[in-house]
């Protein structure tokens, strides 16, 4: 009888311990904002299974285009992609493929530049959605050579909409950037407020913007802009002189150098992992919000990450894999011209008008990334 009763009172401080974790988890605003963020765009999600739709996508050999290609094929779209591989080559291609398999004939793919007027006509014929996001990026790329940044973001950019309004493309939804912000000190940023560009980047990056206001008023196009303030993840090439911070230390990390951090660290940005980027597109292409339409909208988590926090983040994460040559002192060098010091989206206007609710926090969202870089990049531990 004792041995019985003993036994219960161990079985139910083990079930009680279990309740414990379990509230603790549920009270954690990551969790919230999971729980949170779920129905809007689980149920979208639902309905694009249920009614294939046909999406274009630009740049779709890039870092955000194939990640948005996969995610697409997973719920059983259409895509017609276009990419002449000036910023990538075929591998991430072969990647969604070697993930998807079974909707990869679900995929179109045009090797085609959006400069071309005619590229962009064959491209749109016959599709529902627009998912812009072929550009020449990079702040230094732009200031070292400005007439190619203009001519892929304003005239390729220009192609695209032109293309679309006469296809009768139902929404057009593009790549905006938080460059916009340009000189404006204010904190966190709000859509109605900007500065004065700092880079010929963010300029094209206001044009487009520009245009599609006035391709809005004047031809009544739908048109949505999503701000991307600092998106990575998979599939971010590393390699290069313009290549995005994250993918660049992590990899610097993995090969035991160290990583250059211009400035004193201080400088801090908004990060967001690549699937609160996916999301916000979806969200925006089929949001039935007559209000949400012809807007721009932050795409960020609303969270502020210096970048001597982000290096921390980093070589723990890699560390834990047992990765011995790691070069955990950063190399401190001049701040870089172009850049701001902070930047940090307020995404209000997002969660009203679209449903956005970012499920990865910078830290989750590290987390996976430093995982899939280990798991495919050649560089090995030792």
């Amino acid at each position: 009888m004792l041995h019985g009763q003993f036994l219960c009172r161990i079985i139910y401080a083990f079930i009680y311990s279990k309740y414990l974790v379990l509230i603790s988890l549920v009270n954690t605003s990551e969790f919230k904002n999971k729980v949170q963020g779920l129905p809007t765009y689980n149920r979208t999600k639902e309905d694009l299974i249920k009614n294939p739709q046909t999406w274009v996508i630009t740049g779709v050999a890039g870092f955000v285009g194939s990640n948005l290609l996969e995610a697409l094929l997973k719920l059983n779209q259409n895509v017609i992609g276009i990419d002449n591989f000036s910023n990538s080559s075929g591998n991430n291609l072969t990647s969604v493929q070697a993930s998807i398999k079974e909707n990869w004939s679900n995929f179109t793919f045009y090797e085609a530049d959006i400069r071309n007027l005619d590229d962009c006509l064959k491209v749109c014929n016959g599709a529902d959605f627009v998912l812009h996001q072929a550009a020449l990026g990079s702040i230094p790329r732009s200031i070292a050579n400005p007439i190619a940044t203009n001519d892929s973001n304003i005239n390729g950019f220009l192609n695209m909409l032109l293309a679309a309004r006469d296809s009768n493309i139902r929404r057009f939804i593009y790549a905006a950037s938080s460059s916009t912000y340009g000189d404006h000190p204010a904190l966190p940023k709000t859509e109605d407020r900007i500065g004065r560009p700092l880079s010929p980047y963010a300029v094209t990056k206001y044009v487009n913007e520009l245009y599609a206001d006035v391709f809005g008023k004047i031809y009544g196009m739908e048109t949505i802009g999503l701000r991307y303030f600092n998106v990575f993840g998979p599939r971010q090439s590393p390699n290069g002189a313009y290549a995005a911070v994250i993918p660049k230390w992590i990899n610097s990390l993995l090969s035991g150098n160290a990583c250059i951090i211009n400035g004193d660290g201080s400088t801090s940005r908004d990060f967001c992992y690549i699937d609160n980027a996916i999301q916000a597109n979806i969200l925006a292409a089929t949001s039935t919000n007559v209000n949400a339409v012809n807007q721009v909208y932050n795409v960020a988590c609303g969270a502020s990450t210096t970048l001597n926090e982000l290096h921390q983040t980093l070589v723990r994460n890699i560390a834990k894999h047992n990765y011995q040559t790691i070069e955990s002192k950063p190399n401190y060098q001049d701040f870089r011209n172009g850049d701001v010091l902070h930047s940090l989206a307020d995404i209000t206007k997002a969660k009203k008008f679209l449903g956005y609710n970012p499920l990865y926090s910078a830290e989750e969202g590290l987390k996976n990334t430093a995982n899939w870089f280990i798991k495919n990049l050649n560089t090995k531990g030792s």
